[in-house]
């Protein structure tokens, strides 16, 4: 059966993405820490960061890099972070959070309810910047 990740990639549930390619997604969190928080998800459902073969590890950092250079010119936060957890969702991502304050790198802070249209706002506002 296919995990959550796998269904908003095929678009069987809704997802705000930021970034497509043949081997990678991005696309916003519905519990964001901050306003733009990106997931950098690949599309095979390889669930410990540690199994990434060392060319999709490679790409997806790259994903990831352009991803905090859009939120740095988006939302203008003093520091992008990278969490790769693991524990909430069995497939790979890496979360990239526009970050104000030390706070921001913590799970505890995220909200637990986002207006849609505020996430469309904010991957609007993240997809101009990575296209230019």
């Amino acid at each position: 059966m296919a995990g959550v990740f796998t269904k908003i990639i095929n678009r069987e549930l809704p997802g705000h993405f930021v970034w497509e390619d043949d081997d990678c997604v991005a696309f916003l969190s519905i519990n964001p820490i901050q306003t733009g928080h990106t997931l950098v998800v690949p599309r095979a459902e390889i669930d410990h960061w540690l199994d990434v073969p060392p060319d999709l590890a490679a790409h997806l950092m790259v994903v990831a890099q352009s991803v905090g250079t859009a939120q740095m010119a988006a939302f203008s936060p003093p520091r992008v972070g990278l969490i790769i957890a693991g524990h909430e969702v069995p497939h790979t991502h890496l979360h990239v959070i526009p970050t104000f304050d030390i706070g921001d790198l913590s799970f505890a802070n995220a909200r637990s309810s986002v207006p849609p249209e505020e996430l469309a706002a904010a991957a609007d506002l993240l997809r101009s910047h990575l296209a230019g």
